[in-house]
């Protein structure tokens, strides 16, 4: 009789987290010639982060996700701490107080590991309310919504202030995308939907018809945070206009591994997509868009396979954050969308963000786990 295996992993997502392992070390490795001494060793440093990424994965197996969920709100107050902590004792990088810099190990990004919180705590909080209200009265409802509100409001004030405004729209997109995965009426929806349109609108009177009192409310720093995103398809700047001719040079097999012909900055983080484009060409891009839409799809049948609540409501935050930051990415990368400071899932060098992602990897494992034990 041939012992059971105890972890059974869907290959369909497992060996698409293998090939992004591989691309982001080659993709890496290709930015050296063009960036100082200090990052010459960043691809062996990916590589560490993926072995202990890998590590934190099968660790998330042991402990299982009734683990994350049952302690939910205790890691929701440990990545407000972090926020605030930031604040006063993270390292300034690029007028922004975003990372914890641990000596010899490198920096530590608290937003990163917010939105995993928040994903647990909101599968928490969703599929509680579900259980105690299933005819979904509207005033409950509401009172419900006021507290979703508040628990996403809490680390998207200290996440601005810091200022990472990236990780706040992720926030948001994961809070809508779990709601509407929690079967809320498209109501609210439409209510939400009016009341950003209104403030937006009126948001953006002020930037356009009396900047003076844009700066007087929202001060300096917020003021040019604005003017970047908002006129980024004029912005003619080092990193998009270069990152683009390194992309549209490259033609349709791309210059050859290791022949990135152009340096702009963060190429090994932001603008990573540019570096694989230069070096593969558009077939090489294709294929990893691709295997990119291959993975996320297998993400989404998984939720489609269990019947489990917290998982179905986990997955629709893990995907929504996926999603939106390849498109994101990708998009800004090749000038469609503006720069935003968002890296590529798993192909970035980035130790938080890469073992962020790895534990999300090892709760949709987990997943994966009792979908197909429950099959046999």
């Amino acid at each position: 009789m041939t012992k059971e295996t105890k972890f059974k992993v869907e290959k369909t997502i497992l060996i698409p987290i293998i090939l992004f392992a591989i691309v982001s070390v080659i993709t890496i490795y290709a930015t050296r010639n063009l960036l100082s001494s200090e990052y010459q060793n960043l691809y062996l440093k990916q590589i560490l982060w993926y072995i202990i990424g890998f590590g934190v994965a099968y660790l998330m197996m042991t402990f299982g996700n009734k683990f994350l969920y049952n302690n939910a709100y205790l890691f929701y107050i440990i990545g407000i701490l972090l926020l605030t902590l930031v604040l006063f004792f993270g390292k300034e990088i690029n007028n922004a107080k975003c990372w914890f810099v641990i000596p010899y190990i490198g920096s530590f990004q608290p937003s990163e590991f917010m939105k995993i919180f928040l994903i647990i705590t909101l599968s928490r909080m969703i599929n509680d309310f579900n259980e105690k209200n299933n005819n979904h009265d509207i005033m409950d409802e509401f009172k419900f919504l006021i507290k979703v509100l508040i628990i996403v409001g809490i680390p998207s004030i200290l996440t601005f202030i810091e200022p990472d405004t990236g990780a706040v729209l992720i926030y948001f997109i994961i809070t809508i995308t779990m709601l509407f995965v929690g079967g809320f009426k498209s109501r609210w929806f439409i209510i939400t939907l009016s009341v950003i349109l209104v403030l937006g609108a009126a948001f953006l009177s002020i930037y356009f018809l009396n900047q003076d009192l844009f700066i007087k409310i929202f001060g300096t720093s917020f003021f040019y945070r604005m003017d970047r995103i908002l006129n980024w398809s004029s912005a003619s700047g080092l990193q998009l206009t270069n990152g683009l001719t390194a992309i549209g040079s490259a033609g349709i097999t791309g210059h050859g591994f290791n022949m990135t012909p152009i340096y702009f900055p963060e190429m090994q983080t932001d603008f990573i997509f540019a570096v694989f484009a230069s070096n593969f060409g558009f077939f090489g891009s294709v294929l990893l868009i691709l295997l990119i839409i291959f993975f996320d799809i297998n993400i989404i049948n998984l939720a489609s396979k269990s019947s489990n609540l917290y998982d179905k409501l986990a997955i629709g935050g893990i995907i929504a954050v996926l999603l939106f930051q390849q498109i994101q990415n990708i998009g800004m990368t090749i000038g469609l969308l503006p720069i935003m400071g968002i890296t590529l899932p798993f192909i970035s060098y980035g130790g938080s963000s890469l073992l962020s992602y790895m534990v999300l990897i090892g709760m949709i494992f987990n997943i994966s786990n009792e979908n197909l034990r429950f099959k046999n």
